[in-house]
């Protein structure tokens, strides 16, 4: 469900509760504001979430770019020395 829908249905709900009678309608009226408090927190913990899966991939990507540029240049180092160690033996 998308936040327009998820607010739409609030509004929904609470006007139908404003229409029941009052010790009916406080008991309603407190779950739908933690419902709207829990769906608040829980929307900030996602886009949390999807904050730090970015970043992770963002990571992961420059570990990947820094190990393949570490095998380059050691497979360049080892030709080196390879070439200088066949020079020698000359």
């Amino acid at each position: 469900m998308d936040e327009s829908t998820f607010q739409t249905k609030l509004n929904e709900l609470m006007g139908q509760i404003s229409s029941l009678p009052p010790a009916e309608r406080e008991k309603l009226t407190r779950l739908a504001e933690q419902t709207k408090e829990r769906h608040t927190r829980l929307k900030k913990s996602v886009g949390a979430l999807q904050e730090s899966l970015d970043y992770l991939r963002l990571s992961l990507k420059y570990m990947v770019f820094d190990l393949e540029a570490t095998r380059r240049e050691n497979s360049y180092l080892r030709t080196l020395l390879e070439n200088e160690g066949s020079g020698d033996a000359e």
